[in-house]
């Protein structure tokens, strides 16, 4: 072995730098399969004990892989290709070629590649070992290998249509199959016929081919893993092969990870070291030569950088693939987003391609239900602005310039820290008639001050406040996405009540829009937005429900509402069914069921109200970069019940009511002088006019004539 800063290598084939106690233990599982795979080996040397009957079947496989071999040595370059099986292993210690240490999966199949004898390689963090045969051709020679890390196995072919330029082109998942998206269905001779007939579909985007073993199905999927995580679409089904197509173009322009604490893959496709930052790190994953979903930084040595193509998602049929350490984390993509802006002559449109089916919303900033599109589980979709439409609010900015805000909501009614804002701009050069576009990626946004109420109700004192993620202190200020807590507390701490909290809502005090946060029930509704409700640990009469800062389209003011019943002398908790991002569902509890009160008076459910004011992190402009008391909302408390008064709407009517006054006092001063001057010619002053009878007649009749012509008057601008 060695320690942090030296070199040492280990049995002639394996060096690690900077190495920390993590990569000393992922080493040591390499090793133990390094030294299974030497064991393989000198069994192979020992004399043979087989029956003559199994030779038949060893020669079989013997002409195939020299047929193997024969194709791939009279193989175009650059028609060879990789699949890829994660979680195998092929023992065929006979056709062993060689053992090479390397850090990099795509080191591994270019050594393949330039080796005319390799048909395929077994892959493990930092060993990469070289076949002259391939499962095809040994069949039972590949078996699962997922302890103590996983094998990833790549088989060489030569294909029948020209791969990308990627490492490889094809994941393939044995006995699975990708069900409900089927675009296309056909009989064919093999997988590999299969996969093939996938990468040079040209009618839709193929992502994904099943095959089935036994009559030779072939299914083409504009779908895959990736972009249906969360359904229930990927099945375990026997018989099946489901084949990934790692060739295509995924959005890369606005990526968004999502950070998983406390563990990191036991295998990863590539390792970089001194690499001086997470961002670094997370720039090396998105323009790496495959598909890369995840990465870790620093947690495994100073400064290393490890990514891999694989995420929760594509690990489903994986026994155990993480490594669980408490300070490590492995951040894993979410979604990733391109944006074009089409500038016409009378209209920008903004054109979305996501990675993932996108369920939700896109408006344009400030007028969220007037110019806004629903969209339904699609990968592409587009927002039409036209420029004279005063609904999208599209903003001329100087000559030939127009520029607009635009907002993709997941969620149907709220915005969350997963949405996204994008300043568009469409500039027209009206000297040589060109049009330029411009799309602004930027989504960090300043936080604002925030409004923040405290209501308590009597009988019991109970109190909700929203605080730090802890459940603290409250907070100052928020924003959308910060980790924030509603505390449900009983003031009295001498007091004999524990207390439920249900029916918790978030409102919009605008346009009345609502959703419900906790049921009746006291569950959550959607885990995404808002946690269980929990007990503190200091004390049973405080509860505690974790969330993430959201709000309203149309209004930075989030109002909460809850009905809290105290019991005596505890609560019982309910228990909540609550979706993981694999689909499947894991039972929680949550401080919502009410119990039996044992002995006491029953008492009515308690009413708290708490408001608080969240900007979005969109940051588009100057607009978002002040705060107005306009937004705010006061909850004014009486001797019985409390009421909110809108500020936004208060100053409105003032201003309204100040600006009427004026108006009539204008009007009266104006008649008022009118009637003045009026008086003084009359009294002061008398003129007469008289004209010759024939002008005037003359004149009569001609003024006759116009009207009667239909005298026209436009003015001309």
């Amino acid at each position: 072995m060695q320690m942090r800063g030296k070199e040492i290598p280990i049995q002639g084939i394996y060096t690690i730098y900077k190495m920390n106690w993590l990569s000393i233990l992922l080493f040591a599982m390499s090793a133990l399969l390094i030294v299974a795979q030497q064991s393989d080996e000198i069994e192979s040397d020992l004399p043979e004990t087989q029956p003559e009957k199994s030779m038949p079947v060893e020669e079989t496989a013997t002409a195939t892989a020299l047929h193997t071999s024969s194709v791939l040595d009279d193989c175009d370059p650059e028609m060879i290709g990789f699949e890829l099986v994660t979680g195998y292993v092929f023992s065929a210690p006979g056709n062993a070629l060689d053992s090479i240490p390397v850090l990099m999966l795509t080191d591994c199949l270019e050594t393949c590649q330039g080796n005319d004898s390799c048909q395929s390689v077994n892959f493990e963090t930092g060993l990469c070992i070289l076949f002259s045969s391939n499962a095809d051709a040994l069949p039972g020679a590949l078996t699962k290998s997922q302890f103590p890390v996983f094998t990833i196995y790549a088989q060489k072919s030569c294909l029948g249509v020209k791969p990308c330029e990627k490492s490889w082109c094809i994941d393939r998942v044995q006995n699975h199959r990708l069900v409900g998206f089927a675009q296309s269905h056909q009989v064919v001779h093999s997988r590999q016929e299969c996969l093939e007939l996938c990468l040079g579909e040209t009618d839709f985007t193929c992502r994904s081919a099943n095959y089935y073993n036994a009559t030779g199905g072939c299914e083409l999927s504009n779908m895959d893993r990736i972009t249906v995580a969360g359904s229930n679409a990927f099945q375990s089904v026997s018989g099946y092969d489901y084949m990934e197509n790692n060739c295509i173009d995924e959005p890369t322009k606005l990526c968004e990870f999502k950070k998983l604490d406390g563990r990191i893959l036991k295998t990863v496709d590539s390792v970089y070291q001194d690499v001086a930052s997470s961002e670094e790190c997370r720039d090396l994953c998105l323009n790496a030569p495959y598909r890369c979903h995840s990465y870790d930084y620093g947690d495994t040595g100073e400064m290393v950088c490890r990514l891999s193509h694989h995420l929760r998602t594509t690990l489903s049929d994986i026994q155990e693939p993480y490594l669980d350490v408490p300070e490590a984390a492995t951040y894993e993509l979410s979604s990733c987003y391109n944006v074009s802006i089409d500038c016409r002559s009378g209209d920008m449109i903004a054109r979305i391609q996501t990675s993932k089916l996108f369920d939700g919303k896109i408006y344009a900033k400030g007028s969220p239900n007037s110019c806004v599109k629903d969209i339904k589980n699609s990968l592409e979709f587009e927002l039409e602005m036209a420029y004279d439409d005063v609904e999208c609010n599209v903003r001329k900015n100087g000559l030939g310039r127009y520029v607009n805000d635009v907002v993709i909501q997941h969620h149907d009614k709220i915005v969350t820290s997963s949405d996204l804002g994008l300043a568009v701009t469409c500039q027209y050069d009206l000297t040589n008639k060109s049009v330029t576009n411009e799309v602004d990626l930027g989504v960090h946004g300043e936080i604002e001050p925030a409004l923040s109420e405290e209501v308590t109700v009597d009988s019991p004192n109970v109190a909700m406040k929203i605080t730090d993620r802890s459940g603290g202190d409250v907070m100052p200020a928020a924003e959308v996405g910060d980790p924030l807590a509603l505390r449900f507390e009983i003031l009295d701490k001498n007091s004999p009540y524990e207390i439920f909290v249900r029916e918790l809502v978030a409102m919009d005090g605008v346009d009345s829009s609502e959703i419900v946060l906790i049921d009746e029930n006291g569950c959550p509704t959607d885990h995404f937005i808002m946690g269980p409700i929990y007990k503190s640990a200091e004390t049973g009469k405080i509860l505690l429900s974790h969330f993430d800062a959201f709000k309203f389209p149309s209004s930075e003011v989030v109002q909460f509402r809850a009905l809290v019943t105290p019991c005596m002398p505890t609560c019982e908790p309910v228990q909540c069914n609550q979706e993981e991002s694999t689909g499947d569902l894991r039972s929680v509890i949550s401080y919502g069921k009410r119990r039996r009160r044992r002995s006491t008076n029953p008492r009515d459910d308690l009413l708290l109200v708490q408001t608080i004011q969240i900007k979005d992190k969109f940051a588009f402009g100057s607009e978002n970069k002040s705060s107005s008391v306009a937004n705010e909302a006061i909850y004014l408390p009486t001797n019985e019940n409390g009421f909110c008064i809108n500020m936004a709407g208060l100053i409105v009517a003032g201003t309204i009511f100040l600006a009427s006054q004026l108006a009539i006092i204008a009007a009266w001063t104006f008649i008022s002088q009118r009637r003045r001057l009026e008086n003084k010619l009359n009294d002061g002053m008398s003129v007469s006019v008289s004209l010759p009878s024939v002008l005037s007649a003359s004149r009569t009749e001609s003024l006759s004539k116009l009207y009667d012509a239909g005298y026209n008057h436009s003015r001309r601008f």
